[in-house]
């Protein structure tokens, strides 16, 4: 599969049936799946532990959406997306969290990424199916934006 620039989620990012004891765990698998992927350098998995330490990352429907702080972004190479799947649900300040959306970006790319991926889970029966997914195949025909550009 070729990569061009609209591709955020590579395959090298996808981890389903991932385990996590907690919150932080889930989190620091989202950021290595990042880092492996070739998209952020290791400390930017710090920067997402620092960023939900002042905010969650929480956004409804059984999905949290970590990302680094501003200065996290100097360890980020290029926009991308890491998507687990956990086996179990994981606590994540008192709601049930099941799929975690990792989310780096250079510069202000990230607030058209979280509002890309905030109409994805508008749609109850996206949402329901991220949650369910089993096929990497599924997850990125799920997180591809429905108003896809017919540009070649």
């Amino acid at each position: 599969m070729a990569e061009h620039p609209g591709v955020l989620l590579d395959r090298r990012s996808i981890r389903l049936d991932a385990r996590a004891a907690d919150k932080a765990e889930a989190i620091r698998r989202c950021g290595q799946a990042l880092v492996e992927a070739g998209a952020v350098a290791p400390a930017y998995v710090t920067s997402m532990l620092e960023r939900e330490r002042s905010v969650s990352t929480y956004v409804g429907e059984g999905v949290a959406i970590p990302h680094g702080t501003l200065a996290g972004k100097a360890a980020v190479y290029r926009d991308a997306l890491s998507f687990l799947r956990l086996s179990a649900k994981v606590d994540w300040d008192g709601f049930p969290v099941t799929v975690c959306i990792g989310i780096a970006a250079i510069g202000d790319s990230h607030v058209d990424i979280l509002a890309e991926l905030a109409q994805i889970l508008l749609e109850p029966a996206r949402a329901a199916g991220l949650r369910a997914v089993t096929d990497p195949d599924e997850v990125l025909r799920l997180l591809q934006p429905s108003h896809e550009d017919a540009t070649a």
